[in-house]
């Protein structure tokens, strides 16, 4: 992934269509990954005015959806027989994410609160997620 691939594929179709949704109650959540903090990132994002959340240096692991793609890679691999070519991986991958379930998705979302208050007060140290 690079800045451009970001801005490309992330902010101008995605990010950029929730936050005209949302306008002042939006808060953009992303992690300290390089192409995130690409200049060309700060440059799409500020003519809009999207507000990013502070991000502890040490802590992508609040990101919910890398819990996500936690699940989906240990559900990929529990399959019997595993997937032997990248046709198989991807079905695979798209059957999986489908089977992941709403309630999963959204307690994920609920537990950012909790997540958050557990790594400001480990002061970005090690946390239990």
């Amino acid at each position: 992934m690079t800045g451009h691939n970001y801005r490309d594929v992330i902010l101008e179709q995605h990010v950029q269509l929730f936050w005209g949704a949302m306008f002042a109650e939006f808060l953009f959540m992303d992690d300290n990954a390089r192409p995130n903090h690409a200049n060309i990132v700060d440059e799409c994002l500020q003519p809009e005015d999207i507000t990013r959340m502070d991000w502890p240096a040490y802590s992508p692991n609040l990101n919910p959806i890398e819990h996500v793609w936690d699940m989906l890679s240990r559900r990929i691999a529990a399959r019997q027989p595993p997937p032997t070519c990248l046709l198989e991986l991807w079905r695979t991958l798209l059957d999986e994410w489908c089977n992941i379930s709403q309630d999963q998705t959204d307690n994920l979302i609920l537990s950012m609160t909790r997540r958050c208050k557990a790594c400001i007060a480990s002061s970005e140290r090690h946390t239990p997620y």
